[in-house]
């Protein structure tokens, strides 16, 4: 009797069937997608996830395990760069499964397994919350400003009045010197 062995046989022996779902999460993780029948998504959900778990503790004896699963250097070294860089703060459901139809041959049930944070439709990105924009918003905006503008007209003010009292005092030193050269020169045409 099989009491309570539940997962799908998929109508495989043993080996073939792991042999599969190596091969098919090798392919999931190199490709961050494939397309395939529902049975075989569900059971390969079942396969990677953990794998994609163990990944995030890298370790010698974790990446052993994986290849012990995966048997495929360059899915492993990807698997604990990439993808497990993508999914460290995620606390599972690694993976998603869209249904896509039936296939014509045989009309099994077709769907596409993806990594869930290498789909850029879905993935939200972090980006800046810009402010909203109402009538009363903007006033608002004007009178943070105001102190900052004022505070550089003031300086720019203080600027100006140190640079003109310097001026004035050039040019009443500048007049008095004029005056006594214009009286010289009228001294020395009188002569």
């Amino acid at each position: 009797m099989r009491h309570g062995k539940k997962f799908n046989h998929l109508g495989r022996k043993a080996g073939h069937r792991k042999a599969m779902l190596s091969n098919m999460a090798s392919s999931l993780i190199k490709h961050k997608r494939i397309n395939t029948t529902v049975a075989k998504a569900k059971e390969l959900r079942k396969y990677v996830e953990p794998l994609i778990t163990k990944a995030k503790d890298d370790t010698t004896h974790s990446r052993r395990v994986v290849f012990s699963y995966l048997q495929n250097k360059e899915t492993v070294t990807e698997l604990f760069g990439e993808i497990a860089s993508k999914v460290g703060g995620r606390p599972g459901g690694y993976t998603r499964i869209l249904k896509t139809g039936n296939r014509l041959g045989d009309n099994a049930e077709m769907c596409l397994i993806e990594l869930v944070d290498f789909n850029e439709t879905y993935v939200k990105e972090d980006k800046p919350k810009k402010a909203k924009s109402t009538r009363r918003g903007k006033s608002k905006k004007k009178a943070d400003d105001a102190p900052a503008t004022e505070a550089k007209t003031e300086e720019k003010a203080e600027a100006k009045a140190e640079k003109a009292p310097k001026a004035k005092k050039e040019t009443k030193a500048e007049e008095p010197k004029a005056e006594t050269e214009e009286k010289k020169d009228d001294n020395k045409s009188e002569e």
